[in-house]
C-alpha cells in the first residue's frame, strides 16, 4: 500500500536529506550529513591546533600562564601568531564569513553574523596593531573563539545526524539487488533496474526489492521494519508485498507494482524527510525571535564598545567588551531549539510506525482533548469473525467441525469467518458432500453421515428444524446486532454461531491509554445505538455518535469543534476524508484507503489503535523538548548578556572573555540538542502482550 503525501513533489528513495542549517555551516548541495560532520570535525581541529600555540605566546600566556619560551625565527610575539591565525580565519572560520554574507544578501540577521562580526572584528583590530608595529592584540580571542563555535557546530552536526537515525535506517532496508524471471531463468540484478511488470523471484530469507503482488508461492513475510507490525503476515496469491520486508519461509514469484521513489518505503522516507524539514508554528516564532536577537546582540555590542570608550577605558578593552556581547547572545540555542525536537519526534515516531505528514501535525497532536474514532476498521477490524459458539445438543468442536465442513463449499463472507474460526481453534477439516447453496439463505450438505443446514432461520424453516431452548440466545445475540448462524443436524438446532465485527487486539488498551492522557474518547459509527453501544461498553467508550450516515461525518466533528474542543479525527475509509479533514488533526489507519491516508495529517501504519495514544504521547513528549529548549536559550541570554557587557565588573570583578563566552555559547547549543535526543527514551505504550512477553 503506497503512502500518498497529498502529491507533493520529493526526493527518490537514495535520496540522503542535507538540512539548510548544515548548509548554511557552508556545506555543499551534494554533501551528505557524514561528509557534512567530518568537514566540521576537520575545521575544528584545524582551530583548536592552531589556538594552542597562538595562546601560549599571547598576553594571555606570557602573563597568565607564565609561558616564556620566544616566538620563533626571532618574530614578535604578534606577528607570529598573525601567522598560525591566518589558516584558521582563512580556512576554519571562512564559513562563518561566507554564511554571513549569504545572510546579508537574504536581507536577514543569523547567528553566522554575530560570530563573522565577533571573529572578524577581533583579528582586523589585532591586524591593525600588528601592522602599525605592535602591541597588546587578542588573535587567542578570535581562534579560540572560531574553535568552540566549531565544536558546538560539531556536536550538534552529529546530534542531527543521530535523529535523522530513522531516515538512515529506512534508507539501508532497501535490498541492493533483485532476482528477476527473464526468458524463463533468474536473472540477478541491481534493484535500481527493476522496472514494473518484472516478475520476481523472492526466495526465504531475502528482502523483497519493491512493491509486488504475489503470483505463485505462500510465505510469511516480515513487514515489522517498514509498518511495525512485529507479527509476520501470511502472503498468498493475489497478495501485495510491501518493498525492504523480509521473506520468511516459503519461495514466492511476484509481479512488480511500484518501484524506485513510488513504492512505499519510498513514500514513508519522503513523508519522514518533509516532515523534518517543515516548521511548526513554535519553530516559526523562534525564528523570528532569533533575528530580533542578532538586531539586539549587534546593536549590543556597539552600545557596549560606545559606553566603555566614554567611562575612559581602552580600545581594547572596549571591543573585548564588545566582541563577548556579540558572541555569547548568538542565537543558535534558540535556532536548534524546535528543529532538533522535530527532527527526533517525527524519526521516533517513523520507527513506530506512526508517520507525522508535517511538523504542525506534531505540535497539533500535543494539544488535542478530544478523539472521534471511527468503529468499523478502527476499533474493529472491519471483517466478520466468529465472536460467540453457542452450543446445544453437541460439543462446541463437533459444531464447529461440521458446520466449517459445509461451509469451505461457500464462498459467503460469513462461511470464511466460520471456518477461520475452526481452523483458529486447531480443528481439523472434514469433507462435505452432497452441498446445496439456498440463496440468500445458507446451505445443506452431507457431512459424516449426518445431514446438515447451516444458515439463518428462514432456511431453518425451509427444513422444518425448530430452535427450541436456543430460541432465547438466538434473540438475545440479535439484539446485541450480530448476525446469527444457526446450524441444524439431522432435523435438530445443535447450535448457534454469532458473527460480528470484533474489536481490534489493542482497542480497549488504547482507549485506557487515551483517557489516562486526560482525552477523551468518542466513537462514531453508522450502526443502531444497540451495536454501537455494545462495542463501546467492550472497550470502555462512554460517548457514542450512532446511525450516522457517511456525509454526516464531517457534520458531527464540526459541532465538537463549536464547542470549543480541539478534536482528532481517527478512519480509514473513502467516508472519512471529509471527517478527516475537517477535524483539527485527521489520523488514518495505514490499511485503509489511499484516499483517507491522502486526507489524514498522521498515517498508523500498523493499523493498531494504540498508536494513536502512541502519536499523542510522542506530540507532546516533543512540545515539552521543544518549550524546554526555548526556555533554556531565551533564559540563557538574558542572564549571560549582562555579564558578557561588563555590567558586573565595576562592582565584582566579574569579566567573560570571548573566549569563555564562546565555550558558553557553544555549550548552551550542545545542552539544547542533548536535550532533544533524550526524546528517544520517551515511555511510549505497549500492547499489553508485548508487556506481558
Amino acid at each position: 500500500m503506497p503512502v500518498s503525501d497529498g502529491g507533493k513533489s520529493g526526493h527518490g528513495l537514495h535520496t540522503v536529506m542535507a538540512p539548510s542549517e548544515a548548509m548554511g555551516h557552508g556545506g555543499q548541495a551534494g554533501m551528505s550529513m557524514d561528509a557534512m560532520v567530518r568537514d566540521m570535525r576537520n575545521r575544528f581541529l584545524v582551530a583548536l591546533l592552531l589556538s594552542i600555540p597562538i595562546t601560549l605566546w599571547s598576553q594571555i600566556g606570557r602573563k597568565v600562564l607564565g609561558f616564556e619560551v620566544p616566538a620563533p625565527l626571532g618574530l614578535r610575539d604578534d606577528v607570529f601568531q598573525l601567522i598560525l591565525s591566518l589558516p584558521v580565519i582563512f580556512y576554519s572560520a571562512w564559513i562563518f564569513f561566507d554564511g554571513a554574507v549569504r545572510a546579508l544578501r537574504g536581507r536577514t540577521l543569523d547567528m553566522m553574523v554575530l560570530v563573522a562580526v565577533g571573529v572578524g572584528a577581533g583579528w582586523l583590530y589585532s591586524l591593525v596593531v600588528t601592522v602599525r608595529g605592535g602591541g597588546d592584540v587578542f588573535y587567542e580571542a578570535s581562534t579560540v573563539l572560531a574553535s568552540f563555535v566549531l565544536l558546538g557546530h560539531w556536536f550538534e552536526m552529529r546530534a542531527r545526524g543521530g535523529a535523522d537515525d530513522a531516515i538512515r535506517t529506512l534508507l539501508n532496508l532497501a535490498p541492493a539487488r533483485a532476482t528477476v524471471i527473464r526468458n524463463g531463468e533468474p536473472v540477478e540484478v541491481p534493484t535500481a533496474e527493476v522496472v514494473v511488470g518484472d516478475l520476481l523471484l523472492i526466495r526465504p530469507g531475502s528482502k523483497i526489492p519493491a512493491d509486488a503482488v504475489v503470483e505463485e508461492g505462500e510465505s510469511e513475510v516480515d513487514e515489522s521494519m517498514v509498518t511495525g507490525e512485529s507479527m509476520p503476515v501470511s502472503k498468498t496469491s493475489g497478495s501485495e508485498l510491501i518493498g525492504a520486508s523480509i521473506n520468511k519461509n516459503g519461495s514466492l514469484r511476484a509481479r512488480a507494482q511500484r518501484v524506485g521513489s513510488d513504492t512505499a518505503l519510498a513514500q514513508i522516507v519522503k513523508l519522514v524527510q518533509e516532515a523534518q524539514n517543515s516548521k511548526a508554528p513554535g519553530q516559526e516564532l523562534a525564528d523570528r525571535a532569533a533575528f530580533w536577537l542578532v538586531l539586539v546582540a549587534l546593536i549590543g555590542g556597539a552600545g557596549t564598545f560606545a559606553v566603555w570608550l566614554a567611562t575612559g577605558a581602552s580600545v581594547q578593552t572596549a571591543i573585548l567588551f564588545a566582541i563577548t556581547v556579540v558572541v555569547i547572545t548568538c542565537p543558535d540555542a534558540l535556532g536548534l531549539a524546535t528543529p532538533t525536537a522535530i527532527m527526533v519526534g517525527t524519526g521516533l515516531g517513523a520507527t513506530r510506525g506512526i508517520l507525522f505528514k508535517n511538523a504542525l501535525a506534531l505540535e497539533t497532536s500535543a494539544r488535542i482533548r478530544t478523539v472521534v474514532m471511527d468503529k468499523t476498521g478502527t476499533l474493529t477490524k472491519g471483517e466478520p469473525e466468529v465472536v460467540e459458539v453457542v452450543a446445544g445438543s453437541m460439543p462446541e468442536a463437533d459444531l464447529l467441525r461440521l458446520a466449517a465442513a459445509v461451509e469451505r463449499e461457500s464462498e459467503h463472507p460469513l462461511a470464511e469467518a466460520i471456518v477461520k474460526r475452526a481452523q483458529a481453534d486447531g480443528i481439523a477439516a472434514v469433507a462435505a458432500s452432497d452441498f446445496t447453496n439456498v440463496p440468500g439463505e445458507g446451505a445443506t450438505a452431507e457431512v459424516e453421515g449426518h445431514r446438515l443446514a447451516v444458515g439463518n432461520q428462514r432456511l431453518m424453516e425451509l427444513e422444518r428444524i425448530a430452535l427450541g431452548p436456543l430460541d432465547e440466545a438466538l434473540k438475545r445475540i440479535s439484539l446485541e446486532g450480530r448476525t446469527v448462524v444457526i446450524v441444524g443436524v439431522d432435523g435438530q438446532a445443535a447450535g448457534l454461531l454469532a458473527v460480528g465485527d470484533a474489536p481490534r487486539p489493542t482497542s480497549r488498551q488504547a482507549v485506557t491509554a487515551l483517557r489516562a492522557a486526560g482525552i477523551d474518547v468518542v466513537m462514531l459509527t453508522g450502526d443502531n445505538q444497540a451495536t454501537a453501544k455494545r462495542i463501546a461498553s467492550e472497550l470502555g467508550i462512554t460517548s457514542v455518535i450512532a446511525e450516522v450516515l457517511p456525509g454526516q461525518k464531517a457534520e458531527k466533528i464540526a459541532e465538537l469543534q463549536r464547542s470549543g474542543k480541539r478534536v482528532a479525527m481517527v478512519g480509514d475509509g473513502v467516508n472519512d476524508a471529509p471527517a478527516l479533514a475537517q477535524a483539527d488533526l485527521g489520523i488514518a489507519i495505514g490499511a485503509g484507503t489511499d484516499v483517507a491516508i491522502e486526507t489524514a495529517d498522521i498515517v498508523l501504519m500498523r493499523s493498531d489503535p494504540l498508536d494513536v495514544a502512541t502519536a499523542f504521547a510522542i506530540g507532546r513528549g516533543t512540545l515539552r523538548k521543544m518549550r524546554q529548549n526555548l526556555g533554556w536559550a531565551i533564559g540563557y541570554n538574558v542572564i549571560a548578556l549582562p555579564i558578557a557587557a561588563g555590567v558586573f565588573q565595576p562592582a565584582f570583578g566579574l569579566v567573560l572573555r570571548p573566549e569563555i563566552a564562546a565555550i558558553s555559547m557553544s555549550g548552551s547549543s550542545v545542552i539544547v540538542a542533548v536535550n532533544a535526543l533524550l526524546l528517544k527514551r520517551l515511555r511510549l505504550p505497549e500492547p499489553a502482550s508485548r508487556q506481558a512477553s
